[in-house]
């Protein structure tokens, strides 16, 4: 049973990020999302407020757990079983990172075998701090997140909601 995991930090997710999950959904048997739990950052979202979030974005997805994790990322590839790493490459500019960490994590764990998946387009430009950008200035949001979160991220930002 192929199992992959999707680490991200997902402060807020976004639909780039959902758009990963569904293109690692049709190829997993299961897709574990890893919120990155690391009490030494400051997050705009609290570790429970994002995989609340998470949870919520990927509901659609029948083959998708939702869980947080603190530690190295091959860890919790050990802890679930996983049999790959997902990791999202919107632009060459992610590769650089993207392609170091994936090296990092096999030697540390020679079986973690890292994919990389590009996303829609729509969302190659689309990051985390974007939204968040926009968010506390009150731009317009609605098509870089998901629905169902939409309005949290807007409190949080703005104070406002819907």
């Amino acid at each position: 049973m192929p199992v992959a995991i999707y680490p991200g930090t997902f402060d807020p997710v976004t639909c780039g990020h959902v758009d990963i999950v569904e293109r690692a959904a049709r190829i997993f048997t299961k897709v574990v999302a890893v919120v990155a739990d690391n009490p030494s950052k400051n997050w705009a979202f609290s570790t429970e407020e994002r995989l609340s979030m998470l949870r919520d974005s990927l509901a659609h997805i029948p083959n998708v757990e939702v869980q947080s994790h603190k530690g190295l990322v091959v860890e919790c590839f050990d802890q679930c079983d996983a049999t790959v790493i997902i990791r999202g490459l919107r632009a060459i500019s992610d590769f650089d990172y993207e392609f170091q960490m994936a090296f990092t994590n096999r030697k540390l764990d020679a079986r973690a075998e890292t994919i990389f998946l590009m996303p829609s387009a729509k969302y190659t430009y689309l990051s985390s701090t974007i939204v968040r950008q926009l968010a506390s200035f009150g731009g317009d949001i609605r098509t870089l997140v998901p629905a169902p979160i939409h309005d949290r991220i807007l409190a949080r930002f703005t104070g406002a909601g819907k």
